[in-house]
């Protein structure tokens, strides 16, 4: 597993698939590792991740997905996901981008194909992360400042309402559920696939969300970038079978409190491959060109900073 972010990632990039992988990148704010591997000897698993950053470094989405499915049949799907990802690189509010995956995987559904989801989109200036979960286990969140663990569920925002934790692809839903939140330097977030809740502990009773909370405490105070080695060596060594009769995907996420500088040449690139997609989508046919979203917070805070701070999490109501 890799220590330390390899990768920058670059204005309007997107990274990922369902291969093998282990590998750190580093976007604006946020430092991400993702560890997958398909089941058995496979080349490409049911599990597909994905991360992007916007044509300024502000806007960074992730997004890891469950497909049901194996290998090749998935491979379609994880480039379709490519293509959305790429197409929603510069919008900040992530609503449609988690509508258009549930329309894709509702079409699936006649061949059988679901998928369960977490879709998160964090923005530089003010820290915030927006999150989705589609029917996926809940993300770990690490609160630095208290030291804490806990989980991330639907159960922490119940002022909000309308579906929750659906798997995409089950029913035509206009809006999935958003969790916002704000995350601090040293902050920092774990989503994975069933694998690992459903892996045994030493007693051949399964972990569930319970006993995965337990290990990562035990754990203690691990630096993020040892958190998915640590992890998984803690979860296979407790029993001979797990981690091996699924595909496993970490996705971990740390809250850096830092910014990416692109040189002239970056911006120009990126500015090209703009150019590129909003000349192929004047064909009817073809996909929309990934403009941003026209608000304040997006638009404005591009140009002035300070008008990027009108996007920030809900603060808690005081009880």
């Amino acid at each position: 597993m890799t220590d330390s972010p390899t990768q920058h990632m670059q204005c309007m990039e997107v990274w990922g698939g369902s291969q093998l992988t282990s590998k750190g990148v580093e976007l604006g704010g946020l430092d991400v590792w993702v560890y997958s591997k398909p089941y058995g000897e496979a080349q490409r698993g049911g599990d597909v991740y994905y991360v992007s950053s916007c044509a300024t470094g502000r806007i960074a989405r992730l997004l890891l997905a469950d497909v049901s499915g194996h290998g090749q049949s998935v491979a379609a799907t994880a480039a379709d996901l490519r293509t959305l990802m790429r197409r929603f690189v510069n919008r900040l509010d992530q609503k449609e981008f988690v509508r258009l995956l549930n329309e894709q995987f509702t079409a699936l559904s006649r061949h059988g194909s679901f998928a369960t989801a977490v879709v998160a989109t964090f923005f530089a200036p003010t820290g915030r992360l927006s999150l989705c979960n589609a029917g996926h286990p809940r993300s770990l969140l690490y609160r630095a400042e208290d030291r804490t663990w806990s989980f991330l569920g639907h159960h922490d925002a119940p002022e909000k309402s309308g579906p929750s934790n659906i798997p995409l692809g089950l029913f035509q839903i206009a809006d999935y559920e958003q969790m916002d939140l704000e995350l601090n330097p040293g902050d920092c977030l774990i989503s994975y696939t069933d694998a690992l809740t459903e892996s045994c502990d030493a007693d051949g009773q399964m972990l569930g969300e319970e006993g995965l909370l337990r290990i990562v405490k035990l754990l203690g105070e691990i630096p993020a970038e040892k958190l998915i080695p640590a992890l998984l060596q803690e979860i296979s060594e407790r029993y001979p079978e797990n981690l091996s009769a699924d595909d496993v995907t970490l996705l971990v996420a740390r809250a850096s409190g830092g910014t990416l500088h692109f040189s002239l040449a970056d911006k120009l690139r990126a500015f090209g491959r703009f150019l590129k997609t909003f000349a192929r989508s004047l064909n009817p046919k073809a996909d929309r060109a990934p403009f941003p979203d026209a608000n304040l917070a997006n638009l404005g805070g591009a140009i002035i900073p300070a008008l990027a701070r009108r996007w920030r999490a809900p603060r808690p109501t005081p009880r």
